[in-house]
């Protein structure tokens, strides 16, 4: 037409990844709309867009990346008197990927001789060369006489970790508690969050005592070897100790009612606590012991009743529960059966990070006991946020990590370890019918797990 001035029209911006017409959900509500990565970042929500790669994940789900907080993964050659797990760097993180997973936090505990410092460079160098998702990592203070806490403020300077984490039931806390105290403050006034597992040595090595005395030493008798007494005394111990310091504290695989009470008593005195626990305790009870392959659902502490377990489904979708930690320690069945076992010998840890997530979707969300939105919040926003990782990670959102798993709310099948990336070699859960799994997980944009099916 003459006169007429020609509109131009911008050509859709072109991104490394263009993921199309899934279901965005975030801690805070869902959209329906495409998403862009570049550069390993979520560049663009909705509108258009083009995609050197595009994927099709309609009717998807398209969620954060999880975080899992707690794992065990080892060294390819740890000392004789290091737990000696069946997972390193590189299998533990692909297991984790298959899981819809794209952060862990390692237990980093020192070898002899070596201070917190030195095994938190050795564990560094494994993740650099094997990893395939983020991992950050928890050094454990077994012994502040060889792993002094004066190094504490260098170690939060340099960035080599964000936490401090120990245990109440062995090492140097069970002789003097004192330096353990110290360090929790010390933690708080560096920045780091603190880590405690809740169990008193005391009680345990007394009522261990106490079987092995009355001839009841088989596996059965688990339960009754760490009793929930001690993981009652050891939180409300640690409740007192955040309560004093000050210390932003976060309680590990918590199991039972009565030890989420003493967490109670404590935030209502203004104790900095938060609260993690794991698969085991949500989905098992302690009669599984008293079957003949009972060893193989040992953890510490140990499974707890039904009473228990509906506890923390209510505490998980409360909010008093804040996140979920698969405790990953894994073993293979003929490490866990070995003849002999009894109570005092039988190894703690199962393979849960394949499985960690399908799980807590298939008996939470798909069952109404959790929303989709809480389910985000617990296993993304709420650790990111916990773990000094926000905004980078844990959410969707422009500019964030492109930590992304496409789940296909819909999809059935069984458990089994045969399946697993892991090199666990059993599952508590075989057979296990779930509906609900990731099919595809990126981290930093990159695809690190696509299902075979």
């Amino acid at each position: 037409m003459t006169g007429a001035t020609a509109e131009v029209v911008a050509a859709p911006t072109l991104h490394d990844l263009v993921l199309r017409g899934g279901t965005i959900v975030s801690g805070d509500g869902r959209v329906l709309a495409d998403l862009g990565v570049a550069d390993g970042r979520i560049a663009q929500i909705g509108g258009p867009m083009r995609g050197r790669r595009e994927i099709d994940v309609r009717e998807k789900l398209v969620l954060p990346g999880a975080i899992d907080p707690h794992v065990h993964l080892s060294q390819p050659d740890p000392p004789s008197d290091q737990p000696a797990w069946c997972d390193d760097f590189a299998s533990g993180t692909r297991a984790a990927a298959a899981g819809g997973i794209t952060l862990v936090g390692n237990m980093t505990f020192p070898w002899p001789g070596e201070t917190l410092g030195a095994a938190l460079a050795r564990d560094a160098a494994a993740v650099s060369r094997d990893a395939v998702i983020d991992v950050i990592l928890h050094p454990v203070l077994t012994d502040p006489l060889t792993q002094p806490i004066a190094e504490i403020p260098a170690l939060a300077a340099s960035g080599a970790t964000k936490t401090l984490k120990f245990f109440t039931s062995f090492g140097g806390f069970v002789n003097d508690a004192a330096p353990y105290l110290a360090a929790m403050r010390l933690a708080a006034e560096n920045g780091l969050l603190t880590m405690a597992h809740c169990e008193d040595a005391a009680i345990l090595s007394t009522a261990l005592a106490h079987l092995v005395a009355t001839g009841r030493t088989g596996v059965a008798h688990y339960p009754e070897s760490r009793p929930v007494t001690a993981e009652i005394a050891a939180t409300a111990r640690i409740a007192a100790f955040a309560e004093e310091t000050g210390a932003p504290t976060y309680i590990v695989h918590l199991s039972a009612a009565a030890a989420l009470d003493e967490v109670r008593r404590g935030r209502v005195r203004g104790a900095p606590l938060t609260v993690e626990t794991r698969p085991l305790y949500l989905f098992l009870t302690e009669e599984r012991f008293a079957q003949p392959d009972g060893a193989l659902y040992v953890g510490q502490p140990p499974l707890r009743t039904a009473a228990d377990v509906a506890a923390l489904w209510q505490a998980l979708a409360s909010g008093e529960i804040d996140t979920l930690g698969s405790d990953h320690a894994p073993w293979r069945a003929a490490d866990k059966l070995f003849p002999g076992i009894d109570v005092s010998t039988v190894r703690p840890g199962v393979a849960d990070l394949d499985v960690m997530l399908p799980l807590l979707f298939s008996e939470g969300v798909t069952k109404g006991r959790l929303s989709l939105e809480r389910f985000v919040e617990l296993t993304a926003t709420t650790p990111a946020r916990l773990f000094d990782l926000s905004p980078q990670k844990g959410t969707i959102t422009l500019g964030a990590d492109a930590d992304i798993a496409v789940w296909d709310p819909a999809l059935t099948k069984p458990i089994r370890a045969a399946d697993f990336v892991s090199n666990g070699d059993f599952s508590p859960y075989e057979g296990w019918s779930v509906t609900g799994w990731p099919v595809m997980t990126i981290s930093r944009g990159r695809i690190v797990y696509s299902f075979p099916g």
